[in-house]
């Protein structure tokens, strides 16, 4: 059996879990592609051509900048992502709001546009009042019981940390987001499969991990650890600077708001440094916290979600231009909004 030409380290292909699918984008022919499968059975796969932000600005390709501009990236995408999925899945969307309604019309965007951007507004909102505000309160109390600031950092990245477990844990007992998680662990297999250079197959994907160093999850973990550090550092040279001694709520929310960036480049970095550095003792070390939270974010997939996986990956291997070549026959293409199937019009076979 012929082997597919294994991919060099530098060309990471990564990607999402979807509604009912998975995205996978590879930085090689900068190309993003989704499949979803449909409720009919049918595989739906859609690839574009996306140029990355570095190649159009450099600098955003610096180190520690890179970082903070692919969180944005990714954010953003991961939106779009998941609204295109639920669209290529043909599941019913909400209805909009009178709100969203009414603001859609005083903008004069589409409702859909509205919806989404409303959608990352609150996730914005929440995610800052769960993983900034409250452990700011924690280590706002903290205060006024220690004055190591180390100490003071470590329970308020201990309390962000439960938040994180905690939310996890809690909504993967929902049927649809447990789904997710299982198209999460299709996603690793099929990026193992493809960096061991084997066939893209079912059967051989399946034999990996569903835990993956560059995953978003451990990504995740080193932000809330290296704020520890970073924090830590911070209140120090407040204090040798301006001699602020101890904080209020406002001030560390603030000086919390204002190390996101440099804390999430620094993540990164460290991110990337992992994922490439052999497999050393200390390396796994480092490694393990992250890959066990991927114990409550993946789940193991069947053979159906690793097909839908693979053809993602080969989808975006191809490229926007010649993916439907490149994809076994039978397989559907979404484009603009269309589906169109090969030998569509053909009858179905009696039972």
């Amino acid at each position: 059996m012929e082997k597919n030409k294994k991919q060099p380290k530098y060309q990471d292909i990564g990607g999402q879990a979807v509604m009912e699918g998975v995205m996978m984008q590879s930085p090689a022919n900068e190309s993003i592609a989704i499949a979803v499968r449909k409720p009919n059975g049918k595989i739906v796969v859609t690839c574009e051509h996306r140029v990355p932000a570095a190649k159009k600005h450099p600098w955003m390709g610096w180190p520690i900048i890179r970082g903070c501009v692919n969180m944005v990236a990714m954010l953003k995408m991961g939106m779009q992502t998941l609204d295109k999925s639920t669209q290529m899945v043909g599941l019913l969307e909400e209805e909009p709001t009178k709100f969203e309604k009414w603001l859609a019309k005083k903008l004069g965007a589409s409702v859909d546009k509205v919806v989404m951007a409303v959608a990352m507004v609150l996730a914005v909102v929440l995610s800052l009042g769960l993983f900034v505000a409250l452990p700011t309160v924690a280590a706002t109390l903290a205060g006024k019981l220690t004055d190591s600031r180390i100490l003071i950092n470590l329970i308020s990245g201990v309390v962000r940390i439960a938040i994180l477990v905690l939310y996890i844990w809690g909504v993967a007992f929902m049927p649809d987001i447990r789904r997710v998680f299982m198209y999460h662990g299709a996603e690793h297999k099929t990026v193992y499969c493809n960096e061991a250079g084997l066939e893209l197959t079912p059967e051989n994907a399946k034999k990996f991990s569903r835990l993956h160093p560059r995953c978003g999850t451990a990504f995740l973990f080193l932000v809330m650890f290296i704020s520890i550090l970073i924090g830590s550092v911070a209140d120090q040279l407040i204090y040798m600077i301006f001699g602020i001694e101890k904080m209020g709520f406002l001030l560390r929310f603030g000086r919390s708001l204002l190390l996101l960036p440099m804390i999430t480049g620094v993540s990164y970095e460290v991110l990337k440094g992992l994922a490439h550095a052999g497999d050393s003792l200390i390396v796994r070390i480092l490694r393990w916290p992250g890959l066990q939270l991927q114990h409550l974010t993946t789940r193991e997939p069947d053979e159906k979600m690793l097909e839908v996986a693979i053809a993602a990956m080969k989808a975006a291997k191809a490229g926007a231009d010649r993916y439907a070549q490149e994809l076994d026959a039978g397989v559907s293409v979404y484009v603009e909004g269309e589906e169109e199937q090969k030998d569509e019009n053909k009858e179905e076979p009696q039972a």
